[in-house]
């Protein structure tokens, strides 16, 4: 058994009130920082921004380590007592420092000793999973429009210095001026329609033939930002064109993941409660009030979309058992409609109660990669994913967050571009769509959706706002 962290001491600061984009410039410049930027609705009261971690670490396509033990030490590291000094009575956000990871879909067939496959923008293979530890924090309660400063120590002292030091590193805020457009020219499609569609009808043929009952079957853009363009302006430009209840950024050195996600992968509580928010289903949003009520009806009312929604539901309730207390899984909520700026969605809800004794580690490990975007059974879908397609790289796995509580929320990395500057300085992007593949999916309605999906992201990039 291993024994427990030291306690530490956390220092709150609290700064008038501005919100996350105003800062992007002054925080998200850095070559390693991360973001988890909500909408502000219901799903997401607190938005995060982090700089300098205090340690970075790597798990590489060529590492000979185990993940899993990466992981659970990262997050050993990381688990503790806290002892609270603040000058702010309001209630402090979820996290207040510890772990943020990015896990690249290719862990997930790693886990389970599938092929090892590499993911490339540029020359070398991207790492599949990045873990870093922050001990300072500026967190944004978006709904009491509050601004925290979050410092943490193995003193009161040194946490309050830390608290100090991101304030006076984020006193000029710098956001900048938007480009008029953000790409020179229109991303490129990694498969041309026409086979895209024969993949989808491959696909459909495995399912009648009993190999398994549903698959996600994704595919890419290529493209490339305009000179002196950066990933942090298209979050920006994401951010008001259609914010998502789980988006997220993160830059690790030449390398930057940005997420406009609407889907939560796992969230656990200090307390032990886990939720998951599978989402399965998709119709575009209509152009008048009545046509959009109608398309969110025709989703409501299809027995495809329900039956697929309903398979990776069944998933996650058994991804979730692994690490529950026997009894305590439930569906809280089945086929629920959920709209955003260019979608509307079919979302359950399972929720359930972590095992006295594990860890965030163990949950992520458990469940990952999330079944919404692998399929049923699991394993069999990705191995299936691997004939039919490229590697995913970001795209589909997850970032995510554990505080020093034992809290940690993640999402699911779709509606996600990953971006690698070369040698010029350009910085170029992979962005992709998938969607869930079963007996009766009709390859053209398929392909469809892989573009409705991407709709709102392909407007940013090519368009500008």
């Amino acid at each position: 058994m291993m024994t427990p962290a030291p306690p530490e001491y956390l220092h709150s600061l609290c700064l008038p009130y501005q919100p996350p984009e105003t800062f992007f410039g002054t925080v998200l410049t850095s070559d390693q920082c991360a973001g988890f930027l909500s909408d502000g609705g219901a799903l997401g009261r607190w938005s995060w921004l982090c700089l300098a971690p205090d340690e970075t670490e790597v798990f590489a396509f060529d590492d000979t380590r185990r993940p899993e033990e990466v992981l659970r030490c990262a997050c050993t590291q990381v688990l503790c007592d806290t002892v609270i000094h603040a000058d702010d009575p309001g209630d402090r956000p979820p996290f207040t420092g510890g772990l943020i990871g990015l896990a690249g879909f290719e862990l997930g067939p790693r886990l389970e000793n599938l092929a090892k496959r590499a993911f490339h923008l540029g020359q070398d293979a991207w790492p599949e999973l990045v873990l870093m530890r922050f001990s300072a924090v500026l967190a944004f309660d978006l709904h009491q429009k509050r601004c925290l400063v979050l410092g943490r120590g193995t003193t009161p002292e040194e946490a309050r210095q830390r608290a100090e030091a991101l304030a006076a590193q984020t006193e000029t805020a710098a956001s900048g001026p938007q480009p008029a457009a953000l790409m020179d020219a229109p991303l490129i499609s990694e498969t041309p329609d026409a086979d895209f569609e024969t993949k989808v009808g491959t696909l459909v043929g495995k399912i009648h033939a009993g190999d398994l009952f549903q698959a996600n079957l994704a595919r890419g853009w290529r493209g490339a930002l305009k000179s002196g363009v950066t990933p942090e302006q298209v979050l920006q430009a994401l951010s008001e064109a259609g914010a998502s209840p789980f988006g997220a950024f993160v830059r690790f050195g030449e390398r930057a993941v940005v997420s406009n996600s609407p889907e939560r992968f796992i969230r656990l509580d200090a307390d032990g409660r886990m939720e998951t928010r599978p989402i399965k289903g998709t119709r575009p949003r209509g152009h008048t009030p009545q046509a959009d009520a109608a398309l969110g009806q025709d989703l409501m009312n299809s027995d495809k979309d329900r039956a697929e929604n309903l398979m990776i539901v069944d998933l996650m309730r058994h991804d979730l058992s692994k690490v529950a207390k026997v009894g305590s899984v439930r569906v809280e909520a089945l086929n629920a409609l959920e709209s955003y700026p260019n979608v509307h969605h079919l979302v359950s809800v399972v929720t359930a109660q972590l095992k006295a004794g594990y860890t965030p580690a163990d949950v992520l490990m458990a469940t990952f990669p999330p079944g919404s975007i692998s399929g049923a059974p699991k394993v069999q879908a990705m191995k299936v994913i691997q004939a039919l397609e490229a590697p995913r790289g970001p795209y589909c796995g997850s970032l995510f967050w554990v505080d020093a509580s034992g809290a940690m929320d993640s999402n699911v990395l779709i509606r996600t571009a990953a971006f690698e500057r070369n040698p010029q300085g350009k910085w170029q992007l992979r962005v992709s769509a998938g969607g869930g593949i079963v007996a009766d999916s009709v390859p053209a309605d398929e392909r469809r959706e892989t573009e409705t999906k991407l709709s709102l992201f392909r407007r940013v990039l090519e368009q500008g706002l």
